[in-house]
Parts: C-alpha cells; structure tokens; sequence
C-alpha cells in the first residue's frame, strides 16, 4: 500500500532554505580535506552516514512521519542505499585522497548535466533553450575552475593536441583508476545523479525525509564493514579538532545536506533542485581560499560567475521564457497598425 504524502509548510521557495545544502556540502568537502589526512576514506564515509541517519530517524520520529511499511518501499530505500550510499559516499571519500576539496566539488557538480537528461527522459520534465543554456554555462564555469589552467590556455591558443594528452596518459590499469581522484570524483557524480532519480520512486512509497534516513543507515554499515577488514588506524590519529570536524561534516554536511536536499528533489522539480548544487564549488573554492590561504584566479573567478549565472538561467528558466513571451507579444501588439 502506498504511502499518504505528508503535508508540509512551503520551502522551496526560499532563497536560504534552497542553498543552505550546496553551502553546507562545500564548507564540508573543505573539512574533509583536513580530516583525510588522519583517517582512512571508507571510514569517513561511514561515519558521516550512520550517525547523520540516526539523527534524520529521530527527527523523523519527532515529527511522526510514517514508517516503511511495504516491501516495495524497502527496495527502493535499499537500491537508493546502494547507490547514494555505499557507491557516491565511497566514491567521494576515495576520491578526495588523490585530489583537492576545490577540484573534488568541481567534478562532482557536473551531475546537473546527467541528472536533467534522465529527468526529460524519465519524466519528460521541460528543459528548454534557457535551461540548456544555463547547464552548459554550468558546465563552462565548473571546468573554468577546477581544470588545469595550462590547458585552458593551451585551448584558447589552439595549441592543444586532445590525442597527445590522451597518449601522454600511460597504460590505463586498474591501479592508475583507483589512484585517479578525478576519475573517481566523476564517478561520484555519476552515482550521485543516479540517487537524485532514485528518490523520485522512493519517495511513492515512503516519506522521502525517513527514506533519507534510513538509506544512510543501510549504506554505512557495508562502508564500516569495508573499513574494518580493509583499513587500519581509522581513528588512532585523530585530534579534537578532527572529531569537531567529523561533526561538523556528519550533522551540518550530511544530515542537514541530505535532508533538504532530497525533501527538495522530491518534492520541487529535480532539473532545478540539481542544478542548484552548482553552487557547492563555488563555496568550497571560496572557504578554500579563506581557510587554506589559497588565492583564486582570475579564470577561477570567472568560473565562479559563469556558474552563478547558470544557477539563475536554470531554475527561472520558465519565467525567463514567459516574460519573453509576453514581451514580444507586447511588442506585436504594439507594432499592429490601429485602424
């Protein structure tokens, strides 16, 4: 039987309510990154999912939001488990050893992309000309901050040879892929994308809020499990400011991430929502910057802007065509000659 949605105050039009994800999940890619270094990647993942499920649950509870109850219900939370959790969550933590927080929330970000072609596929949500154009600014401002600048340059000058790079890559093994942070952040994303679809199903069976919950839980323990018979000295090195930083990165940049964030890509329009997350390399660059003394340039910069103009094209797309459409009828009618 499915599940009776649960009426909830209006927040998706919120300016502070629709960001406040993309600025928690990048302040804590930042964090991460100083954490990585005293523990081990599986470990992380874990240990920001299974205590930030068990707080969403108590919430949940507080609030009296319904329990899964069919078996439907549960195998969607387990296939949402599966690929949100264990596979983006391994994916990210992994990934963030072999490259910066900056670069990480970069490569993540490109989702948007996949996540708007499985929406217009699966369900036939409008992108249009200024939606399309706003997701390939996205994608413009994300590789204008995150790439190396010397084959940004090397492009501009058209001196850039794709197959000598491609060549200068050695023999690809499985080792080179599990040692590229790139390779393995994109992968995130991938992953990540697959989840913000996963959740629309999830969400016609269960309450979104306690799925969210309950996916954390059903994808930690096959991290912390993973850790445990693959990794060692997950905890022997961490400092207090590194368990401040874990509770910063499990509360504020998943539970809190999470919750908002899928209630939204449940609840609004998924295109919309996703490409919100465009907004995450920007604060991580700047909270780079601030807390690693890391100066932007100036192609940075101008990736920061290309992608906050993405973000504005994307989610008024639908005003943007309607004010243009009455403007141009304005204009028609008032170009008609008066009899």
């Amino acid at each position: 039987m499915q599940e009776q949605p649960i009426e909830r105050p209006e927040l998706t039009k919120n300016p502070l309510f629709l960001v406040s994800p993309f600025f928690f999940l990048g302040t804590a890619m930042v964090v991460m990154k100083f954490i990585i270094p005293n523990t081990t990647p599986l470990f992380l993942a874990a240990f920001r999912l299974l205590p930030a499920g068990l707080l969403i649950l108590l919430v949940a509870a507080y609030l009296k939001l319904p329990q899964p109850k069919t078996w439907q219900a549960w195998l969607w939370i387990g296939l949402f488990a599966l690929v949100d959790g264990v596979m983006f969550q391994g994916f990210l933590t992994t990934g963030l050893v072999h490259t910066g927080a900056g670069i990480g929330a970069v490569l993540i970000d490109a989702q948007p992309l996949v996540v708007a072609l499985l929406s217009r596929w699966l369900f036939a949500e409008i992108i249009g000309f200024w939606g399309w154009l706003g997701l390939f600014i996205g994608i413009l401002g994300i590789c204008l901050c995150g790439l190396p600048e010397s084959w940004l340059y090397d492009l501009f000058d058209g001196g850039i040879d794709v197959a000598d790079v491609i060549a200068s890559g050695g023999q690809l093994t499985v080792s080179s892929i599990l040692e590229s942070g790139e390779l393995l952040m994109v992968l995130a994303a991938l992953f990540m994308s697959l989840g913000t679809i996963i959740v629309r199903y999830v969400k016609e069976y269960a309450d979104p809020l306690v799925a969210t919950g309950w996916h954390m839980i059903l994808g930690g323990i096959p991290l912390m499990v993973m850790s445990w018979f693959w990794e060692t000295n997950q905890i022997s090195n961490l400092q207090l400011n590194d368990w401040l930083g874990l509770s910063y990165a499990t509360i504020f940049g998943t539970a809190i991430t999470y919750g908002i964030f899928f209630y939204l890509a449940a609840t609004g329009n998924i295109t919309s929502v996703s490409a919100l997350i465009f907004l995450t390399p920007v604060f991580a660059l700047l909270f780079s910057n601030l807390l690693l003394d890391e100066q932007l340039t100036i192609l940075q910069w101008i990736g920061v802007g290309f992608t906050l103009i993405s973000v504005y094209l994307v989610n008024q797309r639908m005003e943007i065509s309607r004010g243009l459409s009455a403007l141009k009828a304005a204009t028609v009618i008032a170009e008609t000659p008066r009899e």
